[in-house]
């Protein structure tokens, strides 16, 4: 005659609290981490935080172009990446973490756009004059952006 298997052992009850407890802690963190999103989003949708965002981006593509026009003239060609800017404070990282930069292959030139500003992506248009006498070209914009 066939003998079933043995049916594994039951917990204690000392273990299956600790796994209701942390199975209720998990939870939770995943219930606050789902929140926080979802609240982050929706403020986002808002539009209220269209002025900080504006406000940050602008800056973050100034002190950008102005590094990167600095490394120009120091180093006679455009960086490759702007980790290759030396220099830089503790501030300017905030800039350089917010923009996207696209050298073009001598480095002669680049196309620089703000990718955050406050929280969400800033529509930033920039005057003509501001350009004047930089590297910067559209045309250099990739095309997936």
């Amino acid at each position: 005659m066939n003998v079933p298997p043995p049916l594994p052992p039951t917990p204690s009850p000392k273990r299956r609290r600790g796994l209701l407890i942390g199975g209720i802690v998990g939870g939770s963190v995943l219930l606050l981490v789902l929140t926080g999103y979802f609240v982050v989003r929706s403020i986002i949708a808002s539009g209220i935080t269209q002025g900080p965002d504006k406000l940050f981006g602008e800056q973050h593509l100034k002190t950008t172009v102005a590094l990167v026009e600095l490394h120009k003239v120091r180093f006679g060609k455009y960086p490759a990446t702007l980790r290759d800017l030396k220099f830089t404070g503790q501030w300017d990282q905030l800039a350089l973490q917010s923009v996207g930069y696209y050298p073009n292959a001598d480095w002669t030139g680049y196309y620089v756009e703000v990718q955050r500003g406050w929280i969400g992506k800033p529509s930033l248009e920039m005057p003509d004059d501001f350009w004047r006498g930089t590297g910067y070209s559209s045309s250099l914009k990739p095309k997936t952006n």
